[in-house]
């Protein structure tokens, strides 16, 4: 290891700061929700993908403006993830991860950020005007912005997290119990694959998406952006 190694580790990564694009990602995404979602059993909701077919064309004849709306913000919360993904990958190159997991977080982060991006603009698609008047294209791409919105983001999600977690735990650059707590989140976005042939696991989806969403603000804030020489040294020698 040379002088200007040590020189680069004992700086500042440069970059955005990570929980607040968090916070922003966040944000955006549960504003698109609040159109959409409804808490009371009476008041028109998102359709599941379990709803009839004349159901989900009706809703989106009716409440075109709302699925805008939803589709305007979480296509924007695509943005502040993608900048998440690049910012915590560079950081941990920064503080001296040269593991494979390093890029599986950036594998999974932009397999995310396009995911939602493309659900989104699916979504527009169906608030366009005529659309969902055709019952069987509006069920079409239902089932597309579902999947690709649905498992599409909770999978690759669930390797971003541990792609962070794993090289941030060996290296203690997260607490132990952050770092558990996104290795279960990993576990619950993978597991919500199977969802795609037993329709009862969609169960996993909502507990890799929310959560997460309080993973990655917390990451955010804690994960450092410098780290002392002698800690790089001693972890590039164990390398």
């Amino acid at each position: 290891m040379n002088a200007s190694d040590l020189s680069i580790e004992s700086g500042k990564h440069k970059g955005p700061h990570l929980g607040i694009l968090a916070i922003v990602f966040t944000a955006l995404f549960n504003v698109g929700l609040y159109f959409v979602i409804s808490f009371s059993a009476n008041a028109p909701h998102f359709p599941g993908p379990w709803e009839h077919a004349e159901i989900i064309s009706s809703y989106f004849r009716e409440h075109s403006n709302d699925v805008l709306m939803c589709a305007f913000f979480q296509f924007g919360s695509a943005v502040p993830l993608g900048l998440f993904t690049a910012t915590v990958v560079s950081r941990l190159r920064f503080l001296g991860a040269r593991v494979a997991g390093v890029h599986i977080a950036l594998f999974g982060g932009l397999m995310t950020t396009f995911n939602l991006a493309l659900s989104a603009l699916v979504l527009w698609v169906m608030a366009y005007p005529g659309i969902a008047q055709d019952t069987s294209v509006i069920r079409s791409l239902y089932y597309i912005t579902f999947a690709v919105g649905g498992v599409g983001y909770s999978v690759p999600m669930g390797l971003l997290i541990a792609g962070v977690s794993v090289p941030s735990g060996f290296m203690k650059l997260l607490p132990t119990w952050l770092v558990a707590f996104g290795l279960l989140i990993a576990v619950f976005g993978e597991l919500s694959w199977f969802s795609l042939i037993f329709p009862k696991l969609l169960f996993f989806i909502p507990l890799t998406r929310f959560p997460g969403f309080i993973w990655l603000i917390v990451a955010g804030f804690v994960l450092p952006k410098a780290q002392m020489q002698k800690e790089s040294v001693s972890l590039r020698s164990a390398a």
